[in-house]
């Protein structure tokens, strides 16, 4: 995005607010999260409330903070197949999909906890370094100060049909999300930040709402172009006294418009692939901006606990035969039709350290941290370790989720490394009704009670990183031997992710993110299976290890899940069942 498209985006926000006898907060980002600008019209309020339960430490914060979570929330959800807004994520958060008062007994929405990715606190997400002089001072994916936005006025921005940005909009004073899809608002926030895409918009046949997802369609805005007053475009026109440009401590210096780096190239941090990096010429890496792979494929370094690490050469396999996979795969979240997934597959060690991250070339940037976090999530529980060390961690809260969990599953040698959890088993102990969506049934213990649940109160997710949230250590549970932080962005909890084994140890994990998650689920899980038989050693789980053995009582005998592959999921061939039996 250039300087004018950035003021035409304010302009037509902050016009549209005039028209409504409102002020807001504007935040406009490029694709790779940097904060362009954040701009206050005089008067607006300063900060916004969460009426909702939470976890966080408060319920009050800055306003410019959650235009930003919206903005980015846009852009990091949204491709050039798919545009997704925060009202698209506030549907596909809740404890039921799609969410409204006449849909109880409806599993949760399919990215459920995915609000909490993009962290302030997580090693992936790179930060703003306080001035746009250093040559990688606008390399990306950019953190959130707030993670993934569910509250409505946050939209992706396109240029010639490509995803360049986000915007985000703070008026009303509330950060919250819509618990009833049935019906069609009239959103302040929303409706300003409608105006502002004008001139931006995706094209309709990707919006939201041409996207089924378990036979509903998603939904993108209430808002409507006949519901907005004439645009008014130009920034200049808008005079110093409407308002001015802010700076955000962390985010944004306030001293200047700037230009979005281009996605693509080395300046955004997110590039493709040398032979060096990656033997695939289409994958895409992360960059530092100067050139170098942020995580080059390399070996675990956790030897001396598991005996023999994950080599560069298993990592290389394993993320190789994953791509594979995923450029065979049928997308869920793409349009056209039969486009094939985009996604970002991550592999780590026991310990959660990185040993590779690569992309496809239009994936949603919000998958390349999410991956991450599945993959170290799965690590963490399947680990000998778990139990012990969360009762280690000296965040009130945290500890008891052992003895939860333990009385829940009828075990108390639980999370000692016993059970091989994949992401979609952790996902059905993290949700407030156990099974999934059954209401009147008790909460998974890794949730907390309905009575106290909502996107921005999910459990043991939330806990981990609630005191953490702005520093640089999302959680405070012990460092692994090498000064590894074992969940260094937190913890995810919908599936896309399986742990890595040799023979019955644990030596690692596969996390994928970027399409539907039965998609994502496959393409790991194949990587994994694939990726093992091509250089020998290291293999999916053994079946007696994996959570599908496991039966909860509650009142009625209800298996964990460990993967679960689509139907068709290949462009390429007819044939169904492509994990059965391994």
């Amino acid at each position: 995005m250039t300087v004018a498209d950035v003021q035409r985006i304010i302009a037509q926000a902050a016009g549209e607010a005039k028209a409504r006898g409102a002020k807001a907060t504007i935040a406009v980002v490029d694709r790779v999260g940097n904060v362009l600008a954040v701009y206050r019209m005089t008067g607006a309020g300063t900060t916004m409330r969460i009426n909702a339960p939470t976890q966080l430490p408060a319920n009050v914060f800055p306003s410019e903070l959650g235009a930003i979570a919206k903005a980015i929330t846009g852009a990091y959800l949204s491709s050039g197949g798919n545009a997704f807004s925060t009202r698209t994520a506030s549907m596909i958060v809740q404890q039921h999909f799609p969410p409204a008062p006449s849909t109880p007994g409806l599993e949760s929405g399919p990215l459920f906890g995915v609000q909490f990715s993009q962290l302030p606190c997580s090693d992936l997400n790179t930060r703003f370094p306080g001035s746009a002089v250093p040559v990688d001072a606008m390399i990306g994916p950019k953190r959130s100060p707030l993670g993934l936005a569910a509250d409505p006025g946050g939209f992706p921005l396109y240029k010639n049909g490509v995803v360049v940005g986000g915007v985000g909009v703070l008026a009303d004073g509330v950060y919250g999300f819509d618990p009833n899809v049935l019906d069609f608002d009239n959103d302040l926030d929303e409706l300003i930040a409608f105006a502002a895409l004008q001139g931006f918009s995706p094209l309709p046949t990707i919006r939201a709402d041409r996207i089924p997802v378990d036979g509903t369609t998603l939904r993108f805005s209430d808002a409507t172009a006949s519901k907005l007053h004439p645009l008014q475009s130009s920034f200049a026109a808008l005079g110093s006294a409407a308002g001015a440009l802010i700076p955000v401590a962390g985010y944004y210096a306030g001293s200047a418009i700037l230009p979005g780096a281009a996605y693509g190239t080395e300046r955004s941090g997110v590039r493709f692939a040398t032979a060096a990096d990656f033997s695939n010429p289409e994958a895409f890496v992360l960059s530092d901006g100067k050139g170098a792979n942020r995580f080059p494929i390399r070996g675990g370094a956790d030897a001396a606990e598991v005996g023999t690490a994950l080599t560069p050469a298993e990592v290389r396999a394993v993320l190789e035969e994953a791509f594979k996979i995923m450029s065979r795969a049928r997308a869920q979240i793409r349009r056209p039709l039969d486009s094939p997934a985009q996604v970002t597959i991550s592999v780590v060690d026991s310990w959660g350290t990185a040993l590779g991250v690569v992309r496809s070339p239009d994936a949603p940037m919000f998958g390349t941290d999410v991956s991450l976090q599945k993959a170290r999530t799965v690590a963490f529980f399947s680990n000998r370790r778990a139990g012990e060390l969360l009762l280690a961690d000296p965040d009130p809260g945290v500890a008891p989720t052992v003895a939860a969990f333990r009385t829940f599953l009828s075990d108390n040698t639980a999370l000692t490394g016993k059970t091989a959890f994949s992401n979609r088993a952790i996902g059905n102990l993290a949700r407030p009704y156990f099974p999934d969506g059954e209401v009147g049934r008790p909460n998974g213990p890794l949730s907390v009670p309905i009575t106290k649940f909502s996107p921005f109160a999910t459990g043991l997710q939330t806990t981990l990183i609630a005191r953490t949230l702005g520093s640089n250590r999302c959680t405070n549970v012990p460092l692994a031997p090498s000064g590894q932080q074992r969940l260094a962005n937190g913890i995810q909890i919908f599936s896309g992710s399986v742990p890595i084994y040799r023979g019955n140890v644990l030596v690692g994990a596969i996390g994928v993110s970027g399409d539907g998650i039965d998609q994502d689920n496959m393409i790991g899980f194949l990587g994994v299976n694939n990726g093992g038989l091509k250089v020998g050693g290291i293999s999916n789980a053994p079946k007696t290890m994996r959570s599908d053995r496991i039966v909860v009582n509650v009142g009625v005998g209800v298996r964990l899940r460990y993967i679960s592959c689509p139907f068709a999921p290949f462009l390429d061939t007819s044939i169904q069942n492509v994990c059965e039996g391994l």
